[in-house]
């Protein structure tokens, strides 16, 4: 394994019930003739799929250290994820993560460090874009009183799902919109409290589903919009950006990413030229994702198994300038 892979670990599963099976069959045989069809056919997927979903923990301490190696910059809320991981282990006790608030720069890598953490603990990942939420149904479900309501995302996320403790990354919490009768966070007042969590109500379903192993990652650009409520409810990281020796070794677990996810990729050596790391020191990895990107095809068109400095490209997500006449 390089120091720029991060494999997932094998976890231990347990099994978790996520809902009371009595409780969906009862809803079910209380709807009337002029009911919610969306909602008959969420029960009854309810009781077809059964209540009880993989709830996951490393078996072993996992590879943190790559994970660090990887993402130098996010050392120390894996550090603090490594603590509870070490008290879990070679017990039936299961993996308890506080609620996690990534605060950094756009495109510092807070969203692809949710994602690697998912990986790393063996379980899945879900994300959600609160900056295009205008209303808190998004994570909660609307009432099926509505045209077109729908289950929310953590609704989704658990009974549709095969674990009881994904990975939820809430993305951009503090740009999320609303107004007074629609609150985009308020789910999570309930949602981030483990107590509460465990008897979430979606409001679309009105059936309450166990929350409360759902592993939390929200992320922001400034804290001061967020709630204090919010706030207090999380383990706060303030994300730095990365040296130059960080983002070269970003720049090669991006490239490994890339390359890995994609049958192509086996053209390519495994590290990427210490040219090409130069010419990325400087961009975020929302940029290094693009430019790695193109610069695979980029060399593939020139003929060429391997991406050079010159294939590298910072100037893709520049927005034209108008045309003036």
């Amino acid at each position: 394994m390089t120091t720029a892979m991060v494999k997932q670990e094998i976890a231990v599963a347990s099994f978790s019930r996520v809902y009371d099976l009595d409780q969906v069959e009862h809803a079910l045989n209380d709807l009337g003739e002029g009911a919610n069809e969306a909602l008959r056919a969420t029960y009854e997927k309810m009781l077809k799929t059964g209540n009880l979903r993989f709830c996951v923990k490393p078996n072993r301490m996992p590879s943190i250290d790559d994970l660090i190696e990887a993402l130098p910059n996010f050392s120390e809320p894996l550090d603090d994820i490594r603590k509870q991981v070490a008290l879990c282990l070679e017990t039936e006790d299961r993996l308890e993560l506080m609620p996690i608030l990534l605060l950094g720069d756009p495109g510092i890598g807070k969203t692809h460090f949710a994602k690697q953490l998912a990986r790393l603990l063996g379980t899945a990942y879900q994300y959600v874009a609160m900056s295009s939420l205008t209303a808190g149904w998004i994570l909660s479900g609307a009432s099926s009183q509505w045209k077109n309501a729908k289950p929310g995302k953590v609704f989704d996320a658990l009974v549709n799902g095969s674990y009881a403790n994904p990975v939820i990354a809430v993305d951009e919490i503090d740009k999320c919109t609303g107004d007074s009768q629609y609150d985009p966070l308020g789910a999570l007042y309930a949602l981030l409290e483990h107590d509460t969590a465990q008897t979430f109500i979606d409001e679309f379903a009105e059936i309450p589903i166990n929350a409360g192993h759902v592993i939390w990652i929200a992320t922001a650009n400034d804290e001061r919009s967020i709630p204090e409520p919010i706030l207090n409810r999380m383990n706060v990281y303030e994300i730095p950006p990365p040296d130059r020796d960080g983002a070269r070794r970003i720049a090669q677990s991006i490239y490994d990413e890339i390359r890995s996810a994609h049958n192509w990729g086996l053209r390519f050596p495994e590290t990427l030229g210490d040219a090409a790391l130069d010419a990325l020191k400087l961009a975020s990895p929302r940029e290094m994702r693009r430019a790695i990107l193109n610069g695979f095809g980029a060399a593939r068109i020139d003929g060429r198994d391997r991406i050079e400095a010159g294939d590298i490209r910072l100037d893709y997500g520049n927005r034209r300038k108008p045309i003036g006449f």
